[in-house]
């Protein structure tokens, strides 16, 4: 029902893009597309409110489970920019080296963190998620070119799900020691 009332076009497990010349979202589509998201291997989906990766300008609902891995990456020449819906999340910002700079916790406006960023600037970052569900607008500039995003080599590429276990673990534990949590 959802595909066929929306309009949506599938073109793959984890991409939606939309026909419609106005895009909405209610609850009920969230719903939906968090119940879409925990069918799929990597525990994501993204309904692309624009209608085509050619387009200059980006902008995505998505949806990542807790056990989602977002491999660190930068994006040279673009900005992008994340406003959290629900749920919470640590935005990690790293140098080159791979050595964590910052960590900003996010949350809903409801929460009183911070509910908004926008990334400038080509720095390495990720996402760990700390909700059950993290939903979340994200616009970033357009086209989208596969191969124009830097993934470092410090950090595993998320095809061994056990490897990218691991150094999430092991960056939430480096993330504790320099905050001083326990």
């Amino acid at each position: 029902m959802f595909e066929e009332e929306r309009k949506y076009r599938f073109q793959n497990a984890e991409v939606i893009y939309s026909d419609l010349e106005i895009v909405t979202a209610s609850r009920a589509d969230i719903d939906h597309l968090e119940e879409l998201s925990s069918r799929n291997p990597r525990n994501r989906i993204r309904l692309c409110a624009h209608n085509s990766p050619e387009n200059t300008l980006h902008e995505m609902l998505i949806i990542h489970e807790r056990s989602a891995y977002v491999r660190p990456h930068k994006h040279p020449g673009k900005s992008e920019s994340m406003h959290v819906i629900s749920g919470r999340v640590d935005l990690v910002v790293f140098d080159d080296a791979g050595e964590v700079t910052q960590v900003i916790e996010m949350g809903d406006y409801a929460s009183g963190l911070a509910f908004y960023d926008r990334v400038e600037m080509p720095i390495f970052h990720t996402l760990i998620i700390r909700s059950d569900v993290l939903v979340f607008h994200e616009t970033t500039n357009g086209p989208f070119q596969p191969g124009t995003t830097v993934f470092p080599d410090w950090a595993p590429d998320g095809s061994d799900v056990a490897a990218a276990e691991r150094y999430i673990r092991d960056l939430d534990q480096r993330i504790h020691s320099l905050s001083g949590k326990s």
